[in-house]
């Protein structure tokens, strides 16, 4: 039930509204004594408005408002620390949930778009070594209202930056590409993805949603499934099974020939591609021979393939690979096996915000 939310604060048992669709929204009005015809206002002021409180939602009568304030929070994200890129175009916030964990999220702006970058899980189980949240260990699955307001702060942020320049004062993309795995907090991150999407909402379109995994195969079969509408991003980082055990702990539990068969399975559903993740890392996954690899695993599978030169961790101390590298291997996937291929723009690597930098911890 709607109302039963959970709250990662175990003092406060008020309902998170982040947490709540909008027909969730308008069943607790009616279970709390007032008229569902005020969900309508109260989303207003959520994702609209912006409201960082039920107090602050002033266009509502102070009897709607206080009866509201009795059973009801707006989840609430507290900065512990942000920075800004020297490039000015990527920003880190460390967020503090209502339970003291931390979790990072990130905006990032590009020509005509800003994208947010958000977590789904304080720290991550699964451990892929060349990952910081992965080095870190795991707390617990974020809730479905700390995911959306993580959405809701990069869009304050944008509405309150006096520099906003046109197309960056929306959000208008976001990634599951934070902390954590998201298909192993299915139900939250759906969820919330679902309110994100509301039309009259924060109304960010399916085409504009990318969630990453690092092959978890009973999410991806379910997604297709469920006939889920948004991008899926599978990390591969090696074309064996045995290179990507080493890399990935994950892969152990759901192999290599278990993850293309479920890849197969989410294209030939959707009828839409998918995207593959490769991580560069120099001397050992960068190579012509590792590129034609993957060229043969993909196959004819609908797939573009996004390359990655490997981020800087302290657990981890190989290197990126090199540009000169990255380009051979996007060559050899267009031209030998017609596979789409791109280097991914690498963006606020200086401020431990790029893929695999999120740690999530208080050090400076």
């Amino acid at each position: 039930m709607a109302t039963t939310s959970p709250s990662s604060d175990a003092g406060d048992p008020r309902i998170d509204l982040y947490g709540l669709s909008r027909t969730e929204l308008a069943a607790a009005l009616g279970e709390w004594g007032l008229s569902p015809s005020h969900a309508a206002a109260v989303w207003n002021r959520l994702y609209l408005g912006l409201a960082g409180s039920v107090a602050g939602m002033g266009a509502l009568p102070p009897r709607i408002r206080q009866e509201m304030g009795a059973r009801a929070r707006v989840g609430s994200l507290r900065v512990a620390r942000s920075a800004d890129s020297e490039d000015q175009f990527t920003r880190k916030d460390l967020l503090a949930l209502d339970d003291g964990a931390l979790i990072e999220t990130v905006r990032m702006r590009f020509d005509g778009r800003v994208t947010a970058c958000v977590s789904s899980q304080a720290g991550c189980a699964l451990g892929c070594v060349f990952c910081a949240t992965g080095q870190r260990g795991f707390d617990r699955n974020l809730t479905v209202g700390e995911i959306v307001a993580q959405a809701v702060h990069v869009q304050r942020g944008l509405q309150a930056a006096a520099d906003s320049g046109p197309g960056q004062g929306r959000l208008r993309n976001l990634v599951l590409m934070g902390m954590g795995e998201p298909l192993l907090n299915y139900e939250s991150v759906m969820q919330a993805l679902d309110i994100l999407r509301d039309p009259s909402g924060l109304a960010l379109g399916s085409e504009r949603i990318t969630l990453s995994t690092v092959g978890v195969v009973p999410g991806i079969r379910r997604m297709a499934d469920e006939r889920r509408p948004i991008h899926l991003a599978v990390s591969l980082h090696a074309a064996t099974q045995q290179e990507r055990a080493a890399l990935l702990p994950a892969a152990r539990k759901w192999d290599l020939d278990e993850l293309m068969n479920a890849c197969r399975h989410y294209t030939d559903t959707l009828q839409r591609r998918i995207f593959f993740e490769w991580t560069l890392i120099a001397g050992r996954n960068d190579g012509a021979e590792q590129a034609h690899a993957v060229g043969r695993l993909i196959g004819a599978l609908p797939a573009q393939i996004n390359l990655i030169p490997l981020n800087p961790t302290d657990g981890y101390a190989a290197q990126p690979g090199r540009l000169d590298a990255a380009r051979r291997f996007q060559r050899i996937l267009a031209d030998s096996y017609g596979l789409p291929c791109t280097i991914r723009q690498r963006r606020g690597i200086d401020i431990a915000a790029g893929c695999g930098q999120l740690a999530g911890a208080t050090r400076s």
